[in-house]
């Protein structure tokens, strides 16, 4: 049996830098991403669980430009790390899988995903309604993969509850097959997050005088830290930074 065809995952969090991270890497001769970036294969509506790692590899197939046999293949697609399931179709196909996950500061992130939807026209709720409806807007919808699921839409505070999903990753997954990065430290250090990644698949680091442009920053007013909007979105998550803090150590100013 052939190894499978895809062996690492930049797998989480929505709205983090995924995309920035994944056009780094695209670069490197050693590695492959798919041409469209998030290939959604382990999330997809019509996923077969019966599906062997073969039927799945030929799902990638097509997904990747031609050549590169010996280059590390890849897949860019964050909501992996949302649900469970997705995590443990991934463990079946690939138990050796390397899962690279960027965490950003929750609230910001929340932000930066209703601003997104908004902007795509799938948001009508203002922010404040959108976010203490949520878990009204996903009851019923929490193993619901269609493509205009609140689960994939609305789940502004839930992608930020990091420590449930750590939880289920590292029940997966040894914690030497993680690799947990900053998006401030790849927003003010891309060289050094890139070579950390290279490092953690193994391949040779790039090139000291590689270039790193700010790809894709969402285009909205931020509030300003510590002003009133920001503590209130603090302490409208506070459950979920705490978890995080005494849970996993993670900590975000």
């Amino acid at each position: 049996m052939s190894a499978p065809r895809v062996r690492f995952l930049i797998g989480g969090v929505q709205k983090s830098g995924t995309t920035a991270l994944a056009h780094y890497l695209a670069r490197h001769p050693g590695l492959r991403l798919p041409l469209a970036k998030e290939a959604h294969v382990f999330d997809a509506p019509g996923f077969n669980d019966a599906w062997t790692p073969g039927d799945i590899d030929a799902r990638y197939a097509t997904l990747f430009a031609d050549g590169g046999v010996d280059a590390l293949h890849g897949d860019a697609t964050p909501i992996y790390l949302l649900h469970r399931r997705f995590v443990q179709r991934i463990a079946r196909y690939n138990p050796d899988m390397r899962w690279i996950v960027l965490l950003r500061d929750p609230v910001e992130r929340a932000l930066s995903h209703y601003h997104m939807e908004r902007s795509r026209g799938d948001e009508r709720w203002p922010l404040w309604p959108a976010l203490l409806l949520e878990r009204w807007r996903l009851r019923g919808h929490l193993e619901d993969f269609s493509d205009g699921s609140p689960l994939r839409h609305h789940s502004y505070r839930l992608r930020g509850d990091y420590a449930r999903q750590l939880d289920v990753l590292y029940a997966n997954f040894p914690r030497d097959q993680v690799l947990l990065l900053r998006s401030d430290d790849l927003r003010s250090q891309p060289a050094g997050c890139v070579a950390r990644v290279c490092a953690f698949l193994g391949v040779a680091p790039p090139a000291v005088d590689a270039e790193y442009p700010r790809v894709f920053e969402g285009n909205y007013e931020r509030p300003r830290r510590n002003g009133m909007t920001w503590r209130m979105l603090r302490w409208l998550m506070r459950r979920e930074l705490q978890t995080m803090r005494t849970r996993h150590g993670l900590t975000f100013s």
